[in-house]
């Protein structure tokens, strides 16, 4: 395989273990470092997850109508952009 290929695929898994690092750390944060009460943690959980499941049915839906896999390709780079 290409050096390139080895590259993007070692910086995709540091990505992901930063992110499930992060996803697991900021609910602790949350609480005892701002002090925020576990519920209103719990609610905005409950709002990130359900947000997760309403885009992933309507973009599912949208894939299917407009071309499969080329929708999810070209929106990719905009649904990391939010990370950096």
């Amino acid at each position: 395989m290409p050096r390139g290929v080895w590259a993007l695929g070692f910086v995709s898994v540091l990505m992901d273990v930063s992110s499930e690092m992060i996803h697991a750390l900021l609910p602790v944060y949350l609480v005892v470092v701002l002090g925020t009460s576990t519920l209103t943690v719990g609610f905005i959980e409950g709002i990130a997850e359900a947000t997760a499941a309403i885009t992933k049915v309507f973009s599912g839906a949208l894939s299917d109508r407009l071309g499969g896999i080329a929708i999810g390709i070209a929106l990719c780079p905009a649904a990391t952009a939010g990370r950096w």
